[in-house]
């Protein structure tokens, strides 16, 4: 958890605009550009941030104003990382199959064995 956030499960925009020191104005345009900023909203029409997207907006300042990306920039360098994160998901659930085959086919196997034994 970064230092300054409290531990909560919605903020609502006035607390994530003045978290990051960045206008409402400017949250409400960076959910038009950034596909991963999408705020639920409340019955009564209030934005909602999780923590989660409270860490996209720490995350998308961080590269407009610090590494002075575009907008266009950043939402490739976001997507990059979502792609990476997919294939690493990819890669641990294929891993993950590929044993759980592999422990399928020793029992299998294992079991046959035993048939032939009894016969």
């Amino acid at each position: 958890m970064e230092a300054g956030i409290p531990d909560k499960l919605f903020y609502k925009i006035g607390e994530v605009a003045r978290l990051t020191s960045l206008r409402p104005s400017i949250l409400r345009y960076w959910e038009t550009e950034f596909s991963d900023l999408q705020p639920q909203k409340s019955r009564t029409g209030q934005r909602r941030y999780t923590r989660k997207e409270l860490e996209i907006v720490l995350d998308i300042k961080r590269m407009l104003y610090s590494e002075k990306l575009t907008i266009k920039g950043a939402r490739i360098v976001m997507a990059k990382r979502v792609r990476e994160t997919v294939r690493q998901e990819i890669e641990t659930t294929a891993e993950h199959s590929n044993s759980n085959i592999m422990q399928i086919i020793e029992e299998v196997k294992n079991d046959l064995k035993k048939i032939r034994d009894s016969l």
